[in-house]
C-alpha cells in the first residue's frame, strides 16, 4: 500500500530547517487536491445514486475507523445546520463507538463483529445510502461493515486511497483517491484525509444540489437557529425576493423561520398557496419558480392556485 510506503524523498525531512519541511508538506496538501480530479466521473456517479435513493426517507449512513472514521463524522455532522437535513436521517458507524469521535482507539479497526452488530442495529433498507471511508481500502471493520451493508440493498459508496483494495471492490460505488505515499509515512491524516475530506464534501454537497436544498449558490433549508444565521436567513430572502431586509424578516418571521416559505410570502404569495406550491415541487424553490411562471395568465396576472381552485 502505498500510504504506507516511505517516500525517499522525504526520509531526511525531520532534519530539513523547518521551513523547507513546511513548504513540502504544503505541496503535499495541493498534490492531495489535484489526486481527486481523476475521479469526478465515480463521485458525480455516486452523488446521482445516493439522490435517487434517499427519496424522503432514506439515510445517509457514514462508516470508518480511525482518522477516516472522524474524517466522516465532520462531513455528515454539518448536514443539519447546512442543509436542514433531518438528524434522523444521518446516523454513524465508527469502529470504537461515539468515543472513537474523540479519542483513537486502534485496535477497534479489527472488530469485524462489532462492525456487523452496528450494520444490524442500523437496520438499513434500500433507501439507505452508505458512504465507508478508509485510507488502506483495507480496513478489516470498515469493508465489514460495507459488505453487511450491500446484503440489505444499500446504496454503498466506497472511498480509499490504494487500489485494487477490498472495500472498493466490496462498494457499488467505489471511488479510488490515489494521493500516494506520505511525507511523513503511514499518516494518512494528512494528504489522504485532505483528499477524502473534499470528496465527502463533494458528495455530500452534490446530493443536497441535487434535492434541491441549495438555490442559486445559497443554503435555502438553512435553519436560523441564532442571530448569525437569523442574519444570513434575512439576507437570503431578501436578494432572492429583491425586498429591502425589514420587508425580508416580517416575512422569515411569519413563516416561522423557513427560508423558501419566506421568500415566497416577500413575492406576495399567499402562505397557504405558497406551502402548496412548495410540497407538489418537493421544496425545490427552483421548480416552484417555473411552476409559478407558468401559473401566470396573459394578462401578467397570476392564475387561480390549484390550492383553491373548486
Amino acid at each position: 500500500m502505498t500510504t504506507e510506503d516511505v517516500d525517499l524523498r522525504f526520509a531526511d525531512l525531520d532534519a530539513w530547517p523547518l521551513g523547507s519541511a513546511m513548504e513540502a508538506m504544503w505541496e503535499g496538501q495541493l498534490a492531495a487536491v489535484a489526486a481527486i480530479g481523476h475521479a469526478l466521473p465515480a463521485i458525480t456517479a455516486a452523488a446521482e445514486a445516493a439522490k435517487s435513493a434517499l427519496g424522503d426517507r432514506g439515510r445517509i449512513v457514514y462508516v470508518g475507523a480511525g482518522t477516516s472514521g472522524r474524517v466522516a463524522v465532520q462531513d455528515g455532522a454539518e448536514l443539519t445546520p447546512t442543509f436542514a437535513w433531518p438528524g434522523k436521517r444521518v446516523r454513524f458507524i465508527v469502529a470504537g463507538g461515539d468515543s472513537a469521535f474523540v479519542t483513537s482507539i486502534e485496535g477497534a479497526e479489527d472488530d469485524v463483529d462489532d462492525a456487523v452488530r452496528q450494520i444490524n442495529a442500523a437496520r438499513l433498507k434500500p433507501q439507505d445510502v452508505v458512504i465507508a471511508v478508509a485510507a488502506s481500502g483495507t480496513t478489516p471493520f470498515t469493508v465489514a461493515a460495507l459488505q453487511k451493508a450491500g446484503s440489505f440493498g444499500a446504496v454503498t459508496i466506497g472511498l480509499a486511497n490504494n487500489p485494487g483494495t477490498a472495500l472498493l471492490a466490496s462498494a457499488k460505488f467505489p471511488i479510488l483517491i490515489e494521493t500516494g505515499r506520505e511525507l511523513i509515512a503511514g499518516s494518512t491524516r494528512m494528504k489522504a484525509g485532505t483528499a477524502q475530506k473534499i470528496v465527502l464534501n463533494l458528495i455530500s454537497s452534490g446530493i443536497m444540489l441535487r434535492l434541491g436544498r441549495v438555490y442559486r449558490g445559497m443554503m435555502v433549508n438553512m435553519l436560523p437557529t441564532n442571530a448569525k444565521l437569523k442574519r444570513r436567513a434575512e439576507a437570503m430572502v431578501a436578494k432572492i425576493s429583491s425586498c429591502d431586509l425589514p420587508h425580508a424578516a416580517r416575512s422569515l418571521e411569519q413563516a416561522g423561520g423557513d427560508i423558501k416559505t419566506a421568500v415566497l410570502l416577500a413575492l406576495g404569495v399567499d402562505r397557504s398557496d405558497a406551502e402548496a406550491v412548495l410540497k407538489d415541487c418537493d421544496g425545490n424553490l427552483r421548480r416552484v419558480f417555473a411552476e409559478l411562471a407558468a401559473d401566470v395568465n396573459d394578462n401578467g396576472e397570476r392564475k387561480q392556485s390549484g390550492a383553491n381552485k373548486s
